[in-house]
């Protein structure tokens, strides 16, 4: 591969890698300040959790819509177009709020701009990435995805410290401050080379996809990975203020900061591994160890082994997503857009399905958080199960098809 082909696209990289950061503020930024939302405003918790689920179900609506739209519009305008909308939301998330008589109103007005920009960006980023020359493409699909671990870190711990240095009443201020980095993320996708159209082969066929038995367990796999991964992400704030008797600051810090840095350090740290082995194998490998992170967690009566299985379950979940975004491009290398998009919006709904499973068991069950979190080991289970399904179609599909050199070598 020509060195000149890697170091035109270094800053498109970065530039992707920046839009996850992004993504981040749009899915943590809010719920830190629900409370004070409730202080303020005088908005009830009913209303003020209909922002996560207004996020969430802008976003999956997005995920379905984009796979035309982006093809159609361009990856520079839907970059430039997603960054400005998230930039916009957060702007007036900060402004709109105390400038309307329906403080509600004017909350969800900002929600919904941001939500709509980040479901943009999601589609779009695995795609273009995907599309850049590098020497390691699984490799650079999950130091891709690190990028938003990295990003949920930087949310949660910046701004729980400067509500701590500064106070709460300055929240407004820091969601204009938040809204500084997709502007200029905006600006730096207007200057990047995008690769993706440059080709021809990106044009967008969605029928032919679900005819493609591969497909449909690319489909399951991404469920099970937003699913795996939520179900206990969600919960790992209540986890350590629970377990271990700390504060919600110190709750925040030490459940999904955890999880997260775990997360993305074995993203970064299992790059090399994507010339060593199949994607897949190392899907199901990871699967294997979220099981057994699962039991951890809810078997062992000791606070301290549970929180040691919230980080694993961390690390189990780390090669889920981007892995499966790797096997479909290599699998199915004419997907195009409508494909990220699909398995975009599996995942999104997997992300959905997990948190509110592990909620509706534990309520059942008396508020008993580790009872939903032991029922929501089917997600590992099941993805184990469409992993080894997933290899034995790629050693058909091998021994169908002449020899291809491959650059992620073979487990």
């Amino acid at each position: 591969m020509r060195a000149s082909a890697l170091k035109s696209t270094r800053f498109t990289l970065a530039a992707c890698f920046t839009g996850y950061i992004c993504q981040a503020i749009v899915n943590n930024f809010a719920p830190l300040l629900f409370l004070t939302f409730q202080s303020e405003f005088g908005i009830p918790l009913s209303e003020i959790t209909l922002l996560v689920t207004v996020n969430f179900g802008v976003q999956l609506l997005i995920d379905l819509m984009s796979a035309k739209l982006v093809d159609r519009i361009g990856y520079r305008a839907a970059g430039i177009g997603a960054h400005m909308l998230m930039c916009t939301g957060f702007v007036l998330m900060g402004t709109l709020p105390a400038a309307m008589n329906n403080h509600f109103a004017g909350l969800l007005i900002a929600v919904i701009v941001y939500s709509v920009g980040g479901g943009v960006v999601e589609v779009m980023l695995s795609p273009l990435v995907e599309s850049c020359p590098t020497r390691n493409k699984a490799g650079t699909m999950n130091l891709l995805h690190s990028f938003y671990c990295w990003g949920c870190v930087a949310v949660i711990g910046l701004s729980t410290l400067v509500f701590s240095l500064a106070g709460i009443e300055f929240w407004d201020i820091m969601a204009c401050i938040w809204a500084a980095i997709p502007f200029l993320n905006a600006v730096l996708f207007a200057l990047v080379p995008i690769p993706v159209e440059k080709t021809e082969k990106t044009h967008s066929r969605i029928l032919p996809l679900f005819r493609n038995g591969m497909f449909w367990v690319l489909l399951v796999m991404m469920f099970c990975a937003g699913a795996g991964e939520l179900a206990v992400a969600q919960w790992a704030s209540a986890f350590a203020e629970s377990g271990l008797g700390v504060s919600k600051t110190v709750g925040d810090l030490v459940g999904p900061c955890l999880f997260a840095v775990v997360m993305g350090s074995v993203r970064v740290g299992c790059i090399p591994l994507g010339k060593r082995f199949r994607t897949s194998s190392l899907i199901g490998a990871s699967a294997v160890v979220g099981i057994a992170a699962y039991l951890l967690v809810t078997l062992v009566p000791n606070a301290g082994v549970s929180l040691a299985g919230v980080a694993l379950c961390g690390a189990s979940c780390a090669l889920m997503w981007p892995g499966t975004f790797s096997v479909a491009a290599k699998n199915i290398p004419t997907g195009g857009t409508a494909m990220f998009a699909l398995l975009a919006l599996a995942g999104d709904l997997g992300c959905t399905a997990g948190p509110t499973l592990v909620g509706m068991v534990s309520d059942a069950f008396g508020d008993d958080l580790k009872a939903g979190i032991l029922v929501a080991v089917i997600f590992p289970v099941c993805m184990l199960a469409a992993c080894i399904v997933c290899r034995l179609m790629e050693k058909k599909k091998e021994k169908a098809l002449p020899p291809l050199e491959e650059s992620c070598g073979q487990a």
